[in-house]
């Protein structure tokens, strides 16, 4: 694949990094991410994609834009409130790189139809705030071999991890909380959204380049009231639903 003098100067930072170099921004620009949520933590993450030169995102969300979003969900501007969110996602995430094909999708996930609609991803990255969506993405992802990117957060504090495999995602979530706690009901500062989505975006760059080491089968959780992190490993759980022995 050979960049135009365009690209060369766009994913030049990249380039230069010996991690990443040319057969990486090639890998980055063959490759396709399904963004699950096209809210806080998928909007900044999709546009970091974006402008790193992600071949094709696909981003999947059935939801309009509101006014309650705009604190957050950087994707969007007053002027699109009542707009599908996929509909404005396609127009901002195109005018920020032209190079990369955006596959608006206006549908609510489900354990019906998540196989069809993340399939021939390389990478999935979620950022829902549903465990229902969740564990369909989860049991989509692990059933087609894709590994997961999940991010989430809420009030000051964020997690990031990624599962390829065993341990999954249901591992760590093995049943659906009966009181989940959502943004809506506990609130979240809108800054923390960018935080997390930038790590959800930095991690895919790294499984897609085969950079660095990926948080595979670790959750990084992040406090944002004390600026600290750490990171603790997921145990595999052999009694899971979805990967389980």
């Amino acid at each position: 694949m050979e960049f135009s003098p365009d690209e060369v100067e766009r994913y030049a930072r990249h380039l230069v990094l010996s991690e990443i170099g040319g057969p990486g921004q090639q890998r980055l620009a063959a490759s396709t991410v399904a963004v699950i949520g096209a809210g806080g933590v998928g909007s900044p993450a999709a546009m970091y994609l974006a402008a790193a030169g992600v071949g094709a995102i696909r981003v999947i969300d059935p939801d309009t834009v509101s006014l309650s979003n705009l604190q957050r969900q950087i994707l969007f501007a007053a002027t699109d409130v009542g707009r599908p969110k996929v509909a404005v996602a396609a127009g901002r995430l195109t005018a920020l790189n032209s190079h990369v094909r955006i596959e608006p999708v206006a549908q609510a996930l489900s354990p019906a139809n998540a196989a069809a609609l993340i399939a021939g991803a390389d990478v999935v990255l979620d950022g829902t705030d549903d465990f229902t969506v969740r564990h369909a993405v989860n049991a989509a992802s692990v059933a087609a071999g894709i590994p997961l990117v999940s991010g989430a957060l809420g009030r000051w504090n964020g997690q990031v991890g990624v599962f390829t495999g065993r341990p999954c995602y249901r591992c760590l979530v093995p049943d659906l909380p009966p009181d989940a706690e959502t943004c809506a009901r506990v609130g979240v500062v809108g800054a923390l959204a960018g935080v997390i989505g930038s790590m959800a975006a930095l991690e895919a760059i790294k499984l897609i380049t085969g950079a660095g080491e990926p948080l595979t089968g670790r959750l990084l959780l992040y406090d944002g009231l004390s600026a600290t992190s750490r990171t603790v490993a997921v145990t595999a759980d052999s009694a899971c639903a979805v990967c389980g022995e």
